[in-house]
Parts: C-alpha cells; sequence; structure tokens
C-alpha cells in the first residue's frame, strides 16, 4: 500500500482511495474497523445465505463504519481540495509523484 504525501489516499493498483481520518482517536478507529470487518463478513454470510434483506442491512453497516473512518461522506481535509476518491492516479495531480516512485512500490502485495 502506498499513502500519498499529503496522506489524503492509499493507491492500490493505480487507484486512489480515500484514507482514514487522521484525528481519529486510536480507540475509536479500532473501533470502527472491527465493525467494518463484522459488517463485511455479514455482508459475505448473507449472500452466501442468499438473504437479501441481510445483505441489505451488512452493507449499511459497512457503509456507516466507513463514513465513520472517514473514508466515505464528506472530505475530511478543509482546505478545499476536491475529492479524488476511485481516480486513477495519473489523471490526478499526483501523477507526478506516482510516476517517480519505483515499480517495485507501485506493485503492491502479491496477489494470492
Amino acid at each position: 500500500m502506498i499513502e500519498t504525501p499529503d496522506g489524503r489516499y492509499i493507491v492500490v493498483r493505480g487507484r486512489l482511495w480515500r484514507a482514514q481520518r487522521p484525528d481519529l482517536e486510536p480507540e475509536r478507529r479500532d473501533r470502527l474497523v472491527h465493525d467494518l470487518m463484522d459488517a463485511r463478513r455479514a455482508v459475505g454470510a448473507a449472500k452466501r445465505a442468499d438473504d437479501e434483506a441481510g445483505i441489505a442491512r451488512a452493507r449499511a453497516a459497512v457503509d456507516a463504519a466507513k463514513h465513520g473512518l472517514g473514508e466515505r461522506g464528506p472530505v475530511w481535509w478543509t482546505d478545499g481540495a476536491p475529492d479524488l476518491n476511485r481516480r486513477m492516479v495519473e489523471n490526478t495531480g499526483y501523477a507526478g509523484w506516482y510516476a517517480g516512485l519505483p515499480d517495485a512500490d507501485k506493485a503492491g502485495p502479491a496477489r494470492r
């Protein structure tokens, strides 16, 4: 995982994803990450059970946790910079920085 120099995004396979709020208290962040992982597992369980209502509830829980972490919803920075979430890094102002990284850094973790 690569984090942009300003800490606003992580780069995964060349795409920007909004990073967690840096100002979250560690206990709050840990609780939200735990809630997010529980919700993701619940999505999978509901899919295996073919439970449409359960899927909807679990996805809502994922969304709530991501909002709490700052990964969704209003941006957490205050300088007026636009949200570039989900954009390809090469099509943003981060393109020059990214191009200058060693290829090994861009590869990310090995896929299973």
